[in-house]
């Protein structure tokens, strides 16, 4: 039973007619992991079409920027979810399907499966899931030259009565930015989840973190409407941790957890950090959810420095793909993808090095294929 089911708004598709995927493989080593995972794909020989986009280099090479994002749209816009195998700039489109398609929460599984390479002593039964508000914070990219700031009008001294900087001083800003609109639709997708979770078993507990012991009034407002509106939900339990104090407790009590909300460059940095605790952003899938679409993406980079090593690990996306399996209605294909992960690394016979083996990234994918 796949214990982070995010198909909680209403979103879900069921597979009553064959439905169209987008494959984007993405740059550097990304395509070498979503190959053998559209190979994996096509293995359960489900009612789906598709739409499988060349990788960045190739669109680099072939086409201009603004074509690439034409591109992007269109396959975007013509298929019902995507699967997307990260860009560091060649391929382009992360900015329509965050933005344009206001996927407004990022939704970050954290388990570890016996047989990951975890760094803790004990990790057995961390099982959480941190969501991560996705369209504003800093992320909104408002940032300037400081000497505009001060001439803004705006208060050129902090609260404290320090100036914002020396007179004369060169330097940048950047502004942050929470809304109460934003900040309430992730705060109920959050509960929403851990209510879904409370049913196979979870604790139905919501987390909420932001350093709003110093940003009064933006992460202040951030943790005041979150709890606010965990208020409406009698039936789940409810705490807040200072940021930095989260922190540590991802390390040191991470089996504590169970839906962790987050805003967005808090929720980038710290879900990074608690990959690392199963055993590495190699084994971390991701979703991202706006009210009538999502598309799915492992959480790490591109990995340009082992590109055409077939040495990454395909294992964060072929999760992302069971993810979007569950989206569109295919549970028990989903789960069928999630056993043969688990028998994978419970054997230990096909790991990549990451993991502490020495199979190629298509060996690995089809160690699981073979047990799906």
């Amino acid at each position: 039973m796949i214990l982070y089911d995010t198909s909680i708004l209403e979103v879900g598709l069921m597979p009553e007619t064959a439905k169209r995927i987008a494959i984007i493989p993405g740059d550097d080593a990304a395509p070498e992991a979503m190959s053998p995972t559209l190979a994996l794909l096509r293995q359960l020989e489900l009612p789906v079409e598709y739409e499988v986009l060349p990788d960045g280099e190739e669109l680099e090479a072939t086409t201009s920027r603004d074509e690439r994002e034409r591109l992007i749209r269109e396959t975007v816009d013509s298929c019902d979810t995507v699967l997307f195998g990260v860009t560091s700039g060649k391929t382009g489109g992360i900015g329509y399907l965050r933005w344009g398609k206001d996927t407004f929460a990022n939704v970050r599984p954290i388990r570890w499966r016996p047989g990951y390479r975890s760094p803790l002593r004990e990790p057995d039964g961390i099982d959480y899931v941190i969501v991560r508000e996705n369209i504003e914070d800093l992320y909104l990219g408002l940032e300037g030259h400081l000497a505009t700031l001060l001439e803004s009008g705006l208060p050129t001294e902090s609260r404290f009565g320090a100036p914002v900087a020396a007179d004369g001083d060169e330097g940048r800003y950047a502004i942050k930015v929470i809304s109460r609109q934003r900040t309430e639709r992730v705060a109920h997708f959050s509960c929403q989840l851990a209510q879904r979770r409370r049913k196979l078993g979870h604790p139905g507990k919501i987390t909420c973190s932001a350093k709003y012991n110093v940003l009064w009034q933006s992460d202040g407002f951030f943790r005041q409407i979150v709890r606010r509106v965990v208020e409406g939900y009698p039936d789940l339990t409810y705490e807040e941790f200072i940021v930095d104090d989260l922190a540590q407790r991802i390390v040191a009590r991470p089996q504590d957890f169970d839906v962790v909300v987050l805003p967005n460059l808090y929720g980038d940095i710290l879900a990074d950090e608690a990959a690392g605790t199963i055993g590495g952003l190699g084994l971390a899938p991701s979703a991202c959810y706006s009210d009538d679409f999502a598309y799915f993406e492992p959480v790490h980079g591109t990995a340009p420095d082992i590109a055409g090593e077939h040495a990454i690990n395909p294992t964060a996306t072929i999760l992302s793909a069971a993810m979007m399996l569950e989206h569109l209605g295919f549970d028990e294909d989903a789960q069928r993808v999630e056993s043969a992960i688990n028998e994978t690394y419970a054997e230990a016979d096909s790991l990549t090095r990451d993991q502490g083996g020495s199979s190629t990234t298509e060996e690995f994918a089809q160690a699981v294929i073979s047990r799906l």
